[in-house]
């Protein structure tokens, strides 16, 4: 058993925590919001209740939620051996939270980035031990997804991989290897295809529903872009691909309006109950599944 800090409580903190827990890790899981704290819980109570309902295994939701605590003090992290980061794809606010992790956790902890698109070696260069640095890149929902993006910073010691290659064995995900660059694979693939389906959104040539058909019904997807923007969150959308926009000044990542005009609105996706579609009691639907859907005729272009 390993002490895991995991910091952020949001969606993908919930489910890291989760799957740390059914892994019978002990979590400390911080947040500077006690009701972040709160309804986290509640999601991983949730989620565990339906773990089988969604094909997973079954699990006992009283000993996973046994093995967290939750603080809104950094300095709950001080006997972790690592700590996974899930803060908000901001990178000043990640930026300002390395350094004080530096302060709080012991030398030899290794600091974990569960970021979609910040290169692990400018995270690193914001601490004082920029070899005990590594980046995994977690997929929603985190307990049902059997592989990670797993990426080693410039001065990551070897060590330090093995201690995460460890941990990611013991929770159940294939590490796949990926280099150092912004966005990884995964984001620099998935987010242009949401962000141009957001185009054709905005540019009226189709509805959400219409888009994700195409995804699901011609290419085999389970879930079509634009879903998949709800679930992750309209908001975490639009800061990693201005993320990529920033970095690669490529105009293939010029973030489209309507994401903008989106996130001003507060229609984040599930989280906030509407996104490109609204989702009914979107507490109650399993993350991953589709739940019941109705499209939003978002403002256009035209």
């Amino acid at each position: 058993m390993t002490v895991v800090g995991v910091v952020g409580a949001g969606l993908m903190g919930a489910g890291v925590a989760q799957n740390l827990g059914m892994a019978g890790h002990s979590v400390v899981l911080v947040d500077i919001s006690e009701d972040a704290l709160s309804a986290s819980l509640d999601r991983i109570r949730l989620n565990c209740r339906m773990s089988r309902m969604l094909g997973g295994p079954a699990v006992d939701g009283d000993e996973v939620l046994a093995r967290i605590t939750t603080s809104t003090d950094l300095a709950a992290l001080a006997d972790a051996e690592v700590v996974i980061e899930n803060i908000t794809e901001d990178e000043a606010l990640k930026r300002a939270l390395y350094p004080r992790l530096d302060e709080v956790c012991r030398p030899e902890c290794v600091l974990v980035a569960n970021t979609s698109a910040i290169p692990i070696t400018r995270i690193g260069s914001w601490t004082g031990r920029p070899d005990k640095v590594a980046g995994v890149h977690f997929m929603n929902p985190v307990p049902m997804k059997p592989a990670v993006e797993f990426i080693p910073g410039r001065h990551t010691s070897p060590e330090s991989l093995q201690i995460v290659r460890d941990l990611l064995t013991s929770m159940g995900k294939k590490a796949i290897d990926v280099k150092d660059a912004c966005g990884f694979i995964s984001n620099r693939l998935s987010h242009v295809f949401m962000n141009e389906a957001a185009y054709l959104v905005y540019e009226g040539v189709a509805d959400a529903e219409t888009i994700d058909e195409v995804f699901r019904s011609c290419f085999g997807h389970p879930m079509g872009p634009l879903e998949t923007a709800d679930l992750i969150g309209v908001d975490t959308i639009l800061q990693s691909i201005e993320v990529l926009y920033e970095h690669f000044a490529d105009s293939k990542y010029r973030p489209c309006p309507l994401l903008k005009h989106m996130v001003d609105a507060g229609h984040l996706g599930r989280k906030s109950g509407e996104g490109f579609y609204r989702h009914s009691n979107d507490l109650s639907q399993p993350a991953g599944g589709r739940g019941h859907l109705t499209a939003v005729r978002t403002g256009s272009a035209n």
